[in-house]
């Protein structure tokens, strides 16, 4: 099995674990029973890593969001689905792999399933084109959403783009008007939509995919107009500023939900979802059954309604903030 990639502030847990597997390899070598210590260790771990993952700063958060073994948008398609069929092409000539979607089922609910998709490692980050979808890829995702309000299926959406490909050829190719035509149209489909942000949701390429009736996040997910990089390149000319970027930027789902951008926080595993894909599956299962469950039991004029109202909504001044803090002048 591959070697986990650590993050650099969970390197401390590093000691222990190699104890641990010290210890059983010891244990098999001369079949010394030493389960007791075993589980003190392990108990021990299990300790540090909560109390790491309990404080986490929002530059650090980002990087978990980005980490190569966090679960991707297939992934959890095929772990949350009883069947699924992926469906290609924007009919236009493309298909954006950075983009995928398809027709599955939850239970006896069929729905569409769409998401940006990144890659494991280099290889698989270029053929993904690192989850920055294209204008093709925004258009495919159009296409299957209104498959789905065609056949009254519900619409799950899974972000996690550092943002739209913003090369040379995308904006030939409309990269702005087909993100804002999502943008438009995801407002009058007659069915429900529920969007997750399962790792990083960076700018307009998050929000093409983006509006729904109810925006979920999970605990260490990340959502921005901009990354911090970009932010602190723009305000500082230094990228270096990224930590402080993002501590003003407020992109931690608990700060979203505070503000009233998100509807709900979906908890992590101890040690984030890369540590145990198979929990955080279950914890989006039910989730968005939950939710799904609320959503069809509304008239349809009621809501699309309330949808249009909920991002009206959005938005406000903050008054009194002092000069210490990150929203201040």
């Amino acid at each position: 099995m591959a070697r986990r990639a650590l993050l650099e502030f969970e390197k401390p847990l590093v000691e222990l674990e190699e104890q641990i597997e010290q210890i059983r390899q010891l244990a098999r070598d001369s079949e010394v029973d030493v389960s007791q210590q075993i589980l003190q260790l392990e108990t021990l771990a299990a300790r540090r890593r909560e109390e790491i993952f309990s404080h986490l700063s929002p530059a650090q958060k980002i990087q978990v969001a980005r980490h190569p073994q966090r679960p991707s948008c297939l992934d959890y398609i095929q772990l949350i689905s009883d069947s699924w069929i992926e469906l290609h092409g924007d009919r236009c000539g493309s298909d954006d792999r950075a983009l995928v979607g398809g027709i599955g089922r939850i239970g006896d609910q069929s729905v569409v399933m769409l998401g940006h998709q990144k890659g494991r490692d280099t290889k698989e980050n270029v053929a993904r084109n690192f989850g920055m979808a294209s204008p093709g890829g925004y258009r495919k995702a159009l296409r299957l959403m209104e498959h789905a309000d065609r056949f009254r299926l519900p619409i799950l959406t899974f972000i996690d783009t550092p943002g739209a490909y913003a090369g040379v050829l995308a904006e030939e190719q409309g990269q702005g008007e087909a993100i804002a035509v999502n943008l438009r149209e995801m407002f009058r489909l007659e069915v429900p939509i529920i969007a997750t942000v399962i790792g990083e949701g960076g700018s307009g390429g998050a929000l093409g995919i983006g509006v729904a009736d109810r925006l979920l996040m999970f605990e260490h997910s990340v959502y921005t107009v901009a990354s911090p990089e970009a932010c602190a390149s723009i305000l500082w000319r230094d990228a270096a500023k990224a930590p402080v970027a993002a501590e003003a930027l407020r992109i931690t789902a608990a700060d979203l939900l505070r503000l009233g951008l998100i509807d709900a926080v979906l908890n992590e595993p101890c040690g984030g979802n890369h540590w145990a894909p198979l929990q955080a599956a279950e914890s989006l299962k039910a989730a968005l059954a939950l939710q799904l469950s609320d959503l069809l039991a509304l008239p349809i004029a009621e809501l699309v309604a309330e949808r249009y109202r909920k991002y009206r909504a959005i938005g406000r001044f903050m008054e009194g903030v002092g000069a210490d803090d990150p929203l201040g002048p």
